[in-house]
């Protein structure tokens, strides 16, 4: 064979695995979640990594965060320019590690974990896994993350190519999955849900006995972790437990709790305790009977916590900074945009 027919070859195997890797790249692209109209808690944690990265406070979690913080009227009232990196049933090692990420672009003064998260000592669901780590950008942490939380019937290489995965999803692909095929739409305000719809919190149940309220090992050793990644970093960590009456949080996790953060020098915050403090009202803060709160009781509780932050952390009020007073400009109008947008759209349900 000639110098030129094996060039050739060369040249039509190289363009025909091209055109087979193009293929299954779109083939992945189309069939994964995307997230952007319907469960749309599965996109929040891809969206920080498109934002300027100089944080004053960064929270981590579950929905107790990313439900019930606004980080708008942080900035509007206090200037603290913050961001929710919280997902669905965040697992505490999940936080760790997304703190661990968050710290190779910036570090921020403070940062928030609310301890929920600490009854689960064991991986839960691969559908919440799933909205936690495929918007994490590939990284050490990423990688631990997935070996952390798989089930067992998880694979490692269905994170690495999701087409494993989602290769059977034909039947179940919808206008989304083509409307957002190149480009997602954001599908929240610097990680916060705004929900606007109205349903009091009435006939909380009680907590089931449980056979041990101890926290298991592991959520405390991740615990730990989160605190000793924080005091290396210089970052002051506050622990929160949100006001959501459902699930219920027994006095005994609230006591293991109080003694960590007591021992260990941390403010410590649970809001179910500061009702007169927040002037949160069940009857319509929240959306979903007491589970999140709505934007009218999310922006109390920011209200609340954005004066404890600045009296207790001292953290700098920003507003005079002339290109992040822009950038929330534009922040804002969204904001307020979409709060508008909620409005119509209840008032078309209720005419």
């Amino acid at each position: 064979m000639t110098g030129e027919k094996r060039k050739s070859r060369r040249l039509r195997v190289l363009l025909s695995a091209a055109v087979v890797l193009l293929s299954l790249g779109f083939l992945q692209r189309l069939l994964s979640p995307k997230y952007s109209t319907e469960l749309i808690e599965g996109g929040l944690i891809r969206e920080y990594y498109g934002e300027e990265k100089d944080h004053d406070l960064i929270f981590i979690g579950d929905c107790e965060v990313y439900e019930n913080f606004s980080p708008k009227v942080l900035w509007e009232e206090y200037g603290i320019n913050s961001y929710i990196r919280g997902s669905a049933q965040q697992l505490i090692w999940q936080s760790y590690y997304l703190l661990e990420d968050t710290l190779r672009y910036e570090t921020p003064d403070a940062v928030v974990f609310n301890v929920l998260a600490m009854q689960y000592n064991e991986p839960q669901r691969e559908a919440y896994n799933r909205m936690t780590l495929e918007g994490m950008r590939w990284s050490g942490s990423k990688v631990r993350s997935i070996l952390a939380s798989m089930t067992e019937e998880e694979h490692f290489l269905d994170y690495v190519f999701p087409l494993l995965r989602y290769h059977s999803r034909w039947s179940q692909l919808k206008a989304e999955d083509a409307a957002y095929l190149l480009k997602t739409r954001p599908v929240s305000h610097n990680g916060y849900t705004m929900r606007l719809d109205v349903r009091p919190a009435e006939n909380v149940p009680e907590g089931r006995i449980l056979p041990d309220y101890r926290f298991g090992d592991r959520a405390w050793s991740y615990l730990e972790k989160i605190r000793l990644l924080c005091q290396e970093k210089g970052v002051e960590l506050v622990l929160v437990k949100a006001p959501s009456l459902y699930p219920y949080w027994y006095p005994q996790w609230e006591e293991q709790i109080e003694d960590y953060a007591r021992e260990n020098g941390l403010l410590y915050l649970n809001f179910l305790e500061m009702g007169e403090e927040t002037g949160i009202d069940y009857s319509r803060d929240t959306y979903d009977a007491g589970l999140h709160l709505n934007l009218y009781g999310a922006e109390k509780l920011s209200r609340c916590f954005g004066r404890i932050l600045q009296e207790q952390l001292g953290l700098e009020d920003r507003r005079g900074e002339a290109a992040l007073a822009a950038r929330w400009q534009e922040k804002c109008a969204a904001y307020e945009a979409d709060k508008q947008a909620w409005l119509a759209s209840l008032s078309e349900e209720n005419a």
